[in-house]
């Protein structure tokens, strides 16, 4: 959120617009300068450049950072943000949020209701306004279960049971492990040397997505995957009272554009788990949800459970 001094410039409390956010992430992008990658000190610079851009007396009122890890790698940051922010840009209101929290917020806003965030890995997260649930976003090792790389994996492994003839194989996913990776017996150097293996995975499951209507063994693995979506978001939505309209459960994330070969068996489970809820898209992605907290923060209206890891607001920094 940004505020320029109306008596510098004539406005009052002025929203940083999305065209300079999208403009923010674009250029970090291309320098490789994620939180996540090579830290915050990296980002700082970009973000003193926009607000420079936008004039004289203009300043930052409130910052939102959303960061994959938050909740449960991210006490460096929560420890030294707030203060690295007050120093560089002046900002003394902040809210530290993990990632799922930000797909929240851009995908339900500030009202009871679930999301899943759902791409190469997967977690499920919902509020009634006066505590988060959590469940799932493990990692690809310990859970993720019904997320891209749990998919793709699937998808594999009924590959290689079909070169290897053992039962419950695909001799269409073999071929489309072939097209994709080359010769069977030569995926395992291929997949384990490499630091991105969840991300090699996944890259499989619209393999498996595009073989779902003529081929049993696909069709399954997302069956499997719907149903194990859908317990996810069952685990954390909150329940509607008898007077109250049905809560949302939004499905956001790159994992949702699979389509019909998803999304059918997922509605039929939802309806399943959680008759009195409402699937929906998400309204917005990390981003929007991001500017939505830090809006929120600005006005004092923030209505999000606040958390010591998933939403951290520190006390706000006193001015020197």
């Amino acid at each position: 959120m940004v505020e320029k001094d109306a008596s510098a410039s004539g406005y009052g409390p002025l929203p940083h617009t999305l065209d300079a956010l999208l403009e923010l992430r674009t250029q970090a992008k291309k320098k490789h300068c994620e939180c996540c990658t090579v830290g915050y000190p990296a980002v700082l610079p970009a973000v003193r450049g926009l607000l420079d851009g936008l004039g004289d007396g203009a300043r930052i009122t409130a910052a939102a950072i959303g960061a994959a890890g938050m909740a449960t790698l991210g006490d460096e940051l929560r420890a030294e943000l707030p203060g690295a922010l007050a120093d560089a840009l002046g900002v003394r209101r902040i809210a530290l949020a993990a990632d799922a929290v930000t797909a929240y917020a851009g995908a339900v806003g500030q009202r009871p209701g679930a999301v899943v965030a759902a791409g190469t890995g997967l977690i499920a997260l919902g509020t009634d306004l006066t505590a988060w649930r959590r469940a799932d976003g493990w990692g690809h090792l310990l859970g993720d279960s019904g997320g891209g790389a749990w998919i793709g994996r699937a998808g594999l492994d009924a590959a290689m049971r079909a070169h290897d003839g053992r039962r419950g194989g695909s001799p269409a996913l073999l071929d489309r492990l072939e097209a994709a990776f080359g010769p069977p017996q030569e995926l395992p150097g291929l997949l384990y040397p490499r630091a991105d293996r969840p991300a090699l995975l996944a890259s499989f499951a619209p393999e498996v997505a595009a073989c779902a209507d003529h081929d049993p063994v696909a069709e399954g693995i997302l069956r499997a995957a719907a149903a194990h979506i859908a317990e996810a978001a069952a685990a954390v939505c909150p329940e509607a009272k008898a007077d109250e309209e049905a809560y949302e459960v939004a499905l956001t994330g790159g994992l949702f554009r699979m389509g019909e070969p998803l999304l059918v068996p997922l509605r039929e489970e939802l309806a399943e788990l959680l008759p009195r809820a409402r699937a929906v898209p998400g309204s917005g992605d990390p981003l929007i949800g991001a500017l939505r907290i830090a809006q929120a923060l600005a006005t004092g209206g923030l209505r999000l459970p606040h958390h010591p890891t998933l939403l951290c607001v520190p006390a706000p920094t006193p001015r020197p």
